[in-house]
């Protein structure tokens, strides 16, 4: 039987080159590939494929759970501090969940909404 590795988020950009910089220097992933129309990027074994889509409809129009990524971590608090310190200080304090994650999200440059989150005891 055949074994899955992996999945990646692809998230649909208007400005392919607006979004390579948030992510890489505003969430520190580094650019695996890039060329005219596509750039994956990874931090920590996590992979994210961004398209160059100008004609899509914007994540942020589409309603409450499109576009969305969800990304744990191990040390939540840790990663919201160092955002913070790269620059994306508007950000929300994680906070504890009644599904048992402590959480944080944010929205990129296109709307798409990412949360950051890691287990807590009461999960």
């Amino acid at each position: 039987m055949s074994k899955l590795v992996a999945a990646r988020q692809v998230l649909a950009v208007k400005d392919l080159a607006v979004s390579v910089a948030f992510y890489r220097d505003g969430l520190g992933f580094s650019i695996d590939f890039a060329s005219e129309d596509w750039c994956f990027l990874s931090r920590d074994g996590v992979q994210l494929m961004l398209g160059h889509c100008p004609n899509a409809l914007p994540a942020a129009q589409i309603g409450d759970h499109a576009y969305f990524a969800y990304i744990e971590v191990e040390a939540v608090d840790d990663l919201h501090a160092e955002l913070c310190a790269r620059g994306l200080a508007a950000l929300p304090p994680p906070e504890d969940k009644p599904w048992g994650m402590r959480e944080f999200m944010l929205s990129t440059p296109d709307g798409h909404r990412i949360v950051f989150g890691q287990e807590t005891d009461a999960a």
